[in-house]
């Protein structure tokens, strides 16, 4: 007997509620009937897939070997369904976009105005991660047609590159600056990280991708950042900066416009490659959106390269 898509349905619904109450609710099914479909795809693949807890469920190891290719099996067959809507006239379809936090601040905003303008009749389902390896096995998982992010490692699918994005200081208005005969600040836009190595810096919270790179770019300057404060919120580090909190490191395309804050180019430079990649071949939707990205991505935005600029605001 084979499995079906209702059975995998059935199944990735359960684990993600963590019930067979909750599920069957949202499914509109009774419990019973649910039951006997998951013990039905169990029987088809040859073990048990969950263990049935007294207040939870768990997967067992057969069980998360299954789960991905469940949920790669449902997202191939809702776009099927989309692919035939759309041939018949019916609907724009939708597009299941991937990415991590800052990816989605900064960058993608604009994007997708611009994706909207042109396809008013595509929806868009966007899924946020805090790191790129949560971004790399959701899109191996079949849970997107597109990811947006660093490039992922032994990855066998199409890749686009998009560019290079930049890493910028942000610190305080005033502190930082040489002081000429006048008593001004003189810009400098580039500030050695190994001259913050005793401050306190606005980090990222543990889990976060920034936070690793953070790390990764203090080591480099032979030290080790103290902590402030740690945010989850990737939007608040330029914020906390400028609020006297500590120096931060931020991607350049998330610094907003009008910022009163001081940013400047740490040396040496941090940066970092983003691409976007698929599980196999785009279809025409997707292939359409990663030709969009890679002509609209802005990875310095004209606001902030003015503040990097010596006759800037800053």
């Amino acid at each position: 007997m084979a499995a079906t898509l209702r059975q995998f349905e059935y199944l990735v619904t359960v684990v993600d509620t963590g019930s067979f109450t909750r599920a069957a609710e949202l499914l509109h099914v009774t419990q019973p009937a649910l039951s006997h479909q998951v013990r039905a795809l169990e029987k088809a693949v040859g073990g048990p897939l969950l263990e049935r807890l007294p207040r939870a469920v768990r997967l067992t190891p057969m069980g998360r070997a299954v789960l991905p290719h469940a949920r790669a099996a449902l997202a191939d067959a809702e776009r099927l369904r989309a692919a035939a809507r759309q041939a018949a006239g019916l609907a724009g379809g939708e597009l299941e976009l991937a990415t991590v936090y800052s990816v989605s601040l900064g960058i993608l905003p604009p994007v997708l105005r611009a994706w909207r303008a042109a396809h008013p009749g595509v929806r868009i389902r966007l899924r946020e991660f805090a790191h790129a390896e949560e971004l790399r096995a959701a899109m191996a998982a079949g849970q997107a047609d597109v990811a947006v992010g660093t490039p992922p490692g032994e990855w066998e699918g199409p890749i686009r590159e998009l560019g290079v994005e930049e890493f910028l200081l942000v610190l305080p208005a005033g502190e930082a600056g040489e002081t000429g005969e006048a008593g001004e600040a003189t810009p400098d836009v580039r500030v050695p990280l190994a001259d913050l190595a005793g401050r306190d810096w606005v980090h990222y919270a543990p889990g976060n991708g920034l936070a690793d790179l953070l790390d990764a770019a203090c080591a480099e300057a032979g030290f080790r950042p103290r902590v402030a404060v740690r945010t989850e919120q990737t939007a608040a580090a330029p914020l906390l900066a400028a609020a006297g909190l500590g120096p931060a490191l931020v991607p350049a395309n998330i610094v907003p416009a009008g910022f009163d804050g001081l940013v400047r180019r740490p040396e040496p430079p941090v940066r970092r490659p983003l691409v976007a990649y698929t599980r196999t071949r785009p279809d025409a939707l997707t292939a359409a959106f990663v030709e969009l990205l890679s002509r609209r991505a802005c990875l310095l935005p004209e606001h902030v390269a003015g503040l990097l600029s010596p006759d800037g605001a800053s």
